[in-house]
């Protein structure tokens, strides 16, 4: 009867081992396909968005088939510069014969200029944002556009204009136009369902005298490609000939400056979900490896070679990533086009922007999948083909031997790449390439850290000995025993905490850090009491800088056109001031050679350094109504003595760009201010001198912290819910032993907080040694000492995440299996 029993016991005990060990494989396989299908889905959703970041054709130049461009600026990295302009004369002369070529029944010069509408006597909240809603016309640019009058009558002379009829005015209201001039009165005399104004052809030509395309209107019929070749022929190399979407090169500035700077953070978090994904599933996987040692060295002892096992292996990862990736395109899908309206509205992607289908990201989702997860289980199928065939007699499922010399090589190299990566972060020239470099050196160091955690997770433990034991009793001993009995598993669990916090810390700390930095150096160059800014537009006009009375910079683009210099037609951002109060209220100016004083006049002009030139010397430049002029070296000054590349005398900008707007004024004592301007201190002007970029550059950070954040907690929970799952038999154990129910959830508790502590102290490790690196290159560009910006509350709140889902995905099914008390037949015993 004993025997019969006995026999009993050991079948139920076998059938419920075989129905734990499908469940535990079911788990593993569902935990590395989540982490590869949440990984592909964020690929594809960004690959898909960024396929669609194409420059789009603007609506006014839509009806245009062809379009000539006048001469590219040549800038070097900077697609975002205009097109050096023609002059009014040259632009006459085109748009003469290309109105002469067959099939074109129309040439029509688009010019662009600054009018902004006023309502209540200030600038719209809206316009801001739009720039096309501060832009003016002329009315026979209306035509490339397709515009017809909804109401009224198109604009005939002087004080007439057409305007968006959203605005609600009728025919014959009148209107105040804010110009660069200042507020001007206008009558309405049209209304049309497009954004901006339009005015008399002659008005725009005064406005707008440099013209910078020309739009061909075609007859029925007539061949785009055709009448492109002939154009091509009229304009030779004084410009550029685009058809189709082509035309998108035209699109404005700003949406050209929004839609790269939406491309860059695309392709960050593409590189960023690319690589968090292999480093979450590898970490999965490593883990899922450890947990199947003695079913792995079952294998080995029935015959299974180290390369069947590492082929094995590979196939599950194949499977599993294959059909994760495939979900994960059907999810990015549906999610990209989701994104498109947030984007926009965020101001990381232009009002133009729309979502479509491509076939390359639908083939790299398809293709990350498996490759995610062959490249993640590389290095685990190494170490199951390394399992001994008397793995499955130990009682003990974690591997205790120290970690081998070649992952000891790897790990050193990867801490040696991110220390050179972060020796190249500190001593870059540009804090945008800066950035690039702390977030490769943190990902090396991220590596190499993982691949040396089992190493440093015994010293780390060690250290936190004396607070364990000193307030954890039993339960603190248990806790220190298993994090240094099975410091693999720990690695692994803590891996993801590591993950998540260091590029958290980083991010955002870089952030903060650099944007307190160039505020603090802005402010220090600046000797006045307040500062004049714009209210709701793009800048001041002469009528507001006049009522200021204080030193006005006036900003316009120039192009450097001396066949010595490189690049030809070279964009060059030239400021309009009065030299003595320019000087007054600039404390970084130091003057080389000549003289500030003797910048006056038409034909003078104050160079930096880098351009080798000495007083006296002559300077060619071509300014925005496309005249070119020789002028004259008075002064050069140091480089990073002026907030542009060169001075000129504020009438001599005025002279040739009629529409340029004055970005700032410096006053010593607080005023009144008038329409569209408004008054900040010193300090409040500093912090705000980039205020849009910060806020798209604070919108990158957070969709990064996301990123990592939330796939690093994703990770921890799912790794957290494997190593409770293994682990039932031993706290089954440790309930027979005498401990309570709410003992062992101390303990698990204890544990995961234990590991989120490793893995935070990594972490932080790794970002601390990034920041330093980027304080040091910071203080280096400022020429000022800079203090590092700790973001205590980003650290606070990840490592709490982390923390809280630690807990929750060990307690949870830790309380469902120890819902019962075990019974003592239920445990195995080995012997």
């Amino acid at each position: 009867m004993l025997s019969i029993r006995h026999g009993r016991g050991a079948v139920v005990s076998s059938i419920r081992h075989s129905r734990g060990a499908v469940v535990s494989s079911i788990r593993r396989s569902a935990s590395a396909f989540v982490a590869v299908a949440i990984g592909v889905a964020l690929v594809a959703t960004t690959t898909l968005l960024l396929a669609s970041g194409r420059p789009q054709v603007p609506d006014r130049l839509a009806q245009a088939a062809v379009v000539v461009q006048s001469p590219e600026a040549g800038a070097l990295g900077d697609s975002f510069v205009p097109t050096r302009p023609w002059s009014a004369t040259r632009a006459a002369e085109l748009t003469s014969r290309l109105a002469g070529l067959p099939g074109v029944a129309a040439a029509l010069p688009d010019r662009t200029f600054y009018a902004q509408p006023l309502v209540d006597g200030r600038p719209p909240a809206t316009d801001a944002q739009r720039e096309d809603a501060h832009q003016g016309h002329g009315w026979s640019s209306a035509r490339l556009g397709g515009l017809r009058l909804t109401a009224g009558e198109p604009p005939r002379k002087p004080g007439e204009v057409v305007v968006d009829r959203a605005l609600g005015l009728r025919a014959g209201a009148p209107i105040t136009l804010l110009t660069a001039a200042g507020p001007e009165p206008y009558t309405v005399t049209g209304l049309v369902d497009a954004p901006g104004v339009h005015v008399a052809d002659e008005v725009a030509a005064a406005l707008a005298p440099g013209v910078r395309a020309i739009g061909l209107v075609l007859t029925p019929g007539a061949d785009p490609e055709q009448v492109a070749v002939a154009a091509g022929g009229v304009v030779g190399a004084d410009g550029k000939v685009l058809t189709g979407d082509a035309r998108g090169a035209l699109e404005p500035r700003g949406d050209a400056r929004t839609r790269w700077i939406g491309m860059q953070v695309l392709t960050a978090t593409a590189a960023l979900a690319g690589f968090v994904t292999i480093f979450v599933v590898s970490s999965t996987f490593a883990f899922t490896i450890a947990q199947r040692r003695r079913e792995l060295g079952l294998l080995r002892a029935v015959g299974a070679t180290p390369g069947q096992i590492r082929r094995m292996v590979y196939a599950e990862a194949l499977t599993v990533g294959a059909s994760a990736g495939l979900v994960g395109l059907l999810v990015g899908l549906v999610l990209a086009p989701a994104l498109a309206g947030p984007l926009v509205d965020v101001g990381l992607e232009p009002s133009t922007f729309q979502v479509g289908y491509a076939l390359w990201p639908i083939a790299v989702a398809l293709a990350a999948g498996p490759v995610i997860a062959l490249l993640a289980v590389w290095s685990a199928s190494r170490r199951a083909a390394r399992i001994r065939p008397l793995e499955a007699l130990r009682e003990a499922a974690l591997e205790q031997r120290p970690i081998g010399w070649l992952r000891v090589a790897t790990g050193a190299l990867l801490v040696a790449a991110g220390g050179a990566l972060s020796v190249g972060t500190a001593t870059a020239d540009e804090a945008r390439i800066a950035g690039q470099y702390a977030l490769y050196a943190v990902m090396a160091l991220v590596a190499g850290a993982t691949v040396l955690a089992p190493a440093v997770v015994r010293p780390v433990v060690r250290l936190l000995r004396s607070p364990v034991r000193r307030r954890g009793g039993a339960i603190g001993m248990l806790v220190r025993g298993g994090a240094l009995t099975a410091t693999r598993r720990t690695a692994s669990i803590a891996a993801p905490v590591l993950l998540t916090v260091a590029f958290a810390v980083l991010v955002s700390g870089m952030v903060r850090t650099t944007t307190a930095a160039y505020a603090a150096g802005r402010a220090d160059n600046v000797n006045a009491g307040w500062i004049v800014v714009p209210d709701r537009a793009p800048g001041l006009s002469d009528q507001a800088v006049a009522a200021t009375g204080g030193t006005a910079l006036l900003p316009t683009t120039v192009y450097r056109t001396d066949p010595g210099t490189l690049p030809e037609n070279r964009p060059l951002t030239a400021l309009g001031v009065d030299a003595a109060g320019f000087a007054a209220a600039n404390r970084a100016l130091t003057v080389v050679a000549g003289s500030l004083n003797d910048l006056r006049g038409d034909d003078t002009v104050v160079v930096t350094a880098s351009t080798n030139l000495l007083p006296s010397q002559p300077y060619a430049l071509v300014f925005a109504d496309g005249t070119s002029v020789s002028l004259r070296v008075v002064a050069v000054v140091t480089d990073d003595s002026l907030p542009g590349d060169l001075l000129l005398p504020r009438a001599v900008v005025r002279t040739h760009d009629p529409s340029a707007l004055t970005s700032t004024v410096y006053v010593r004592d607080r005023i009144d201010p008038p329409a569209g301007v408004r008054i900040v201190d010193v300090a409040t002007w500093a912090a705000e001198a980039d205020a849009a970029e910060d806020r798209l550059v604070w919108l990158f950070t957070l969709l990064l912290i996301g990123v990592s954040a939330g796939y690093g907690a994703i990770a921890v929970a799912n790794t957290l819910l494997l190593a409770a799952a293994g682990r039932a038999a031993d706290l089954r154990l440790i309930r027979l032993a005498g401990a309570t129910r709410r003992q062992v959830i101390w303990l698990v508790t204890a544990e995961s907080a234990l590991v989120v502590l490793i893995g935070a102290l990594l972490g932080g490790a790794v970002s601390f040694v990034g920041l330093l690196s980027i304080r040091a290159g910071l203080a280096d560009q400022v020429g000022a000492p800079v203090d590092l910006v700790v973001p205590w509350s980003v650290v606070a709140g990840v490592v709490g995440l982390c923390l809280l889902l630690a807990a929750l995905a060990s307690v949870l099914p830790t309380w469902r299996s120890l819902r019962h008390r075990p019974a003592r037949s239920s445990v195995g015993v080995v012997g």
